[in-house]
């Protein structure tokens, strides 16, 4: 059923930037808002431009491949996705800016890249007929900084759905600029109450609006053939699939649960970080580093598993941000471990949440004995709740608040 506001905020033209460009191959929030505002309304999804000395590296990732094909004019810019949805890839690169000192040299720069973006954006925006914009920036920064004042778009949308002030790449700018872009923001909605609560002293037009999950891929009835690598890898069977990152998971406590835990097989599914690479991890025989799968294939591979895990550190990137993981684990109906983080503990009635080494230990042995149907149930409802249409109808709420 359609609601008031819903209709009202049907019709709109809207316009995306963002940090994850449309053929990124894993899961993004901005691809998927972009995908269900466009059932009612227009999107021009903007995709992040390659700079100066990503081209000069000559190491282009698959999804920057198109992107350098539209600079050498071998690919027009503007893709149309369906009748309501286009992707439009600059051709053209802008200032590699990042290295540069904080303050007024950066600022110069970051303008210049910010006029020559958004004055492309504009002017393909009015060719499309798009009128009155909202704009949606979803966590970029540097590159939509100046948006605000070259697009002059009628109403704009911060998206704080990370947490990027602790990362090495943004460390030197993004604590400057993060809040004074808040500030100027018309509205600023965000995926966790931890991310709300950090922007509301900037803007007190400051929600959270939860997480949005496309479970279509995971249907936990389906039967599932057993993939190749399980062959060889015992059950029970604890997995994690997705980035392997140390600056997000805890090496060290994987690498003292997998000692304590000989019987039980522990696979990492995903690429991994040097950190991970060179871990005594490694060294167990339980523990298992597959690499990566296509995206296609993770419902299948996370049907393998008889226990999902989440192992993150505690430290300021993970403890307000929302893992998507976890609902699509859920949404198999898997048991679930975790560290308790702030933002965790919106799943707290539905997976086993750890403080330590031996509250892992314990979860480890108790979602493997106490598993049964009814639980298995309540996961599957639980993570089916969280869809991208309850997501944008409350972004669209709180527009229609302000607008």
């Amino acid at each position: 059923m359609i609601n008031q506001t819903e209709t009202e905020m049907a019709g709109k033209d809207f316009i995306i930037t963002g940090l994850q460009p449309w053929d990124i191959p894993i899961g993004s929030n901005a691809i998927d808002i972009a995908r269900e505002m466009s059932k009612t309304n227009r999107v021009l999804y903007v995709n992040t431009p390659l700079d100066q000395m990503t081209i000069l590296k000559k190491k282009l990732k698959p999804e920057e491949q198109h992107r350098l094909k539209v600079i050498q004019k071998k690919e027009q810019p503007l893709r149309k996705i369906t009748d309501s949805l286009w992707v439009l890839d600059l051709p053209f690169s802008v200032w590699s800016v990042n290295g540069l000192p904080d303050g007024p040299i950066f600022d110069f720069f970051n303008w210049l890249n910010n006029r020559k973006i958004f004055g492309f954006v504009r002017k393909t925006a009015s060719e499309l007929g798009f009128k009155d914009c909202i704009h949606f920036i979803d966590n970029d920064i540097y590159r939509s900084f100046y948006a605000k004042e070259i697009l002059k778009s009628a109403f704009s949308v911060y998206y704080r759905r990370d947490n990027l002030q602790p990362y090495p790449y943004w460390i030197k700018h993004v604590r400057r600029l993060e809040p004074k872009l808040i500030a100027k923001s018309d509205l600023v909605v965000c995926n966790s109450p931890q991310y709300a609560d950090f922007s509301r002293p900037f803007n007190e037009r400051s929600f959270d609006i939860g997480q949005g999950v496309d479970l279509s891929a995971y249907d936990p009835d389906l039967n599932y053939d057993l993939p190749e690598m399980f062959h060889t890898i015992p059950e029970p069977r604890l997995g994690y699939i997705g980035d392997i990152n140390s600056l997000r998971l805890d090496p060290d406590l994987l690498f003292e649960l997998a000692k304590s835990r000989p019987k039980y097989s522990f696979v990492m599914i995903g690429g991994e970080d040097p950190v991970f690479k060179e871990h005594a991890l490694h060294s167990l025989s339980n523990v298992y580093f597959p690499g990566s799968i296509p995206k296609n294939t993770v419902a299948q591979y996370m049907s393998a598993f008889q226990v999902c895990l989440n192992p993150q550190k505690l430290n300021e990137i993970t403890n307000g941000n929302y893992p998507r993981k976890v609902d699509e684990y859920l949404a198999m109906g898997k048991p679930v471990i975790a560290t308790r983080t702030a933002t965790m503990e919106i799943f707290k009635d539905h997976t086993y949440l750890c403080r330590n080494l031996q509250e892992y230990q314990e979860a480890s042995d108790k979602s493997l004995c106490e598993d049964n149907e009814n639980l298995r149930a309540n996961r599957i409802r639980f993570a089916r709740s969280h869809s991208w249409e309850n997501n944008v109808k409350n972004i669209y709420k709180h527009i229609q608040n302000y607008i």
